[in-house]
């Protein structure tokens, strides 16, 4: 099945880097964390990947023509290669450099024929398995598939009691709540609430689905963490050493 993959965003929220790389090619573990996302899908056979490119957009282009390749495809907007290492098969899509996510998704869709695929953004890891989300999805025949994480906490827990404190709990994942954990599957036909360029995917487009009984969301409780900040950074490349991730060797 197709992979979309946002990875046009300024990221500035992790300027440390992005000044001079796009956020997709931070490194984590020796590798940009875009090729991590591509390698997770890559794992449960997954390999046509459509990169949603924009901002410094040649950095990405550059990384991936260093390994062995053919040029399936080339034109103003869409590089098209395989490499051969792999068999990936990855599109360069320019999507703009101020498109917003819905924007940059609904670009991409006219290159995908299939009725669903799966989507990403460029900055998140997780080990969810792909396989039994698709299957989710499939069974319940929804537009949208959402995995719902629960978000890591940045500081320890305190249960007090006036001014005692009756327990506490060091950094673990929250038990209250889920966020968006940004690994989608999507029906097509969900493009067409998406308007233009300046939609964002996470306002109306994802509302309006939720509204129609069209969002279901598939609860991922192992790994996931995104990386937002040079903490996340740093936190990403700490869980790495200490987990098992299978496209990892």
């Amino acid at each position: 099945m197709k992979v979309l993959i946002l990875a046009g965003g300024f990221g500035s929220r992790l300027s440390e880097y992005t000044k001079d790389i796009p956020k997709p090619m931070v490194i984590i573990a020796n590798k940009p964390i875009l090729w991590h996302i591509m390698s997770h899908y890559a794992y449960y056979e997954h390999k046509e990947f459509f990169i949603a490119l924009g901002y410094k957009s040649q950095i990405v282009i550059n990384y991936f023509k260093r390994f062995e390749h053919e040029i399936l495809d080339s034109n103003e907007e869409c590089l098209k290669i395989r490499i051969l290492e792999n068999d990936w098969i990855i599109n360069f899509i320019q999507t703009g450099l101020h498109t917003m996510t819905g924007g940059r998704v609904k670009r991409l869709s006219k290159y995908i024929n299939d009725k669903i695929f799966f989507l990403t953004y460029g900055d998140g890891l997780s080990n969810i398995d792909m396989k039994k989300q698709l299957d989710f999805h499939k069974k319940n025949k929804k537009l949208v598939t959402i995995s719902a994480v629960r978000p890591p906490a940045r500081f320890g827990f305190l249960q007090i009691e006036g001014d005692e404190v009756k327990s506490f709990r060091e950094k673990s994942q929250l038990d209250e709540g889920w966020i968006n954990g940004g690994f989608f599957i999507i029906h097509k036909d969900f493009i067409n609430y998406i308007q233009d360029d300046t939609t964002f995917l996470e306002k109306e487009p994802l509302i309006y689905a939720s509204k129609i009984n069209e969002l279901y969301a598939y609860k991922h409780k192992n790994f996931w963490q995104c990386m937002d900040t040079q903490r996340d950074k740093e936190n990403l490349e700490k869980i790495i050493k200490k987990i098992n991730l299978p496209w990892i060797k």
